[in-house]
């Protein structure tokens, strides 16, 4: 049986470190490495998309970071219960020359085994100079 730590419930503490440990899977932009840290069925709501299971996972962030160059994204811990954290996040990415950054708000939920299960991702993206990059 998979199974990615830590494990819920979550405390504060484990809470930060899936948190950060999303993070910095998301940053190395290894697809295929982001896509077992969700459930092989696990559904997704990205911005107006809806994604089901690892395979349209993979697909989806495979393009994602083809098109989303000097990509660089930062977590910030928002709320936890038992299985459910709630995280806000930013990112910066370069589409077609263009500078961009992008913030949200993902809600997500584990199954026992610390697979998540479900992802739903709000997320706004707004134009930047080279200058204004914070990340």
């Amino acid at each position: 049986m998979e199974q990615k730590h830590p494990l819920p419930p979550f405390t504060e503490t484990t809470a930060k470190q899936k948190v950060q440990l999303a993070e910095d899977a998301w940053n190395s932009k290894d697809y295929i490495k982001v896509s077992k840290a969700y459930t092989i069925d696990s559904e997704w709501r990205n911005r107006d998309l809806f994604i089901n299971g690892r395979e349209e996972i993979q697909e989806f962030l495979k393009d994602k970071w083809t098109n989303e160059r000097n990509y660089k994204l930062k977590k910030e811990l928002w709320a936890y219960t038992d299985n459910k954290i709630a995280v806000r996040f930013e990112y910066e990415y370069q589409k077609n020359g263009q500078w961009y950054r992008a913030y949200g708000n993902e809600n997500w939920e584990f199954d026992k085994n610390g697979l998540m299960k479900k992802r739903y991702a709000s997320i706004n993206d707004i134009q930047i100079k080279e200058s204004e990059k914070k990340l």
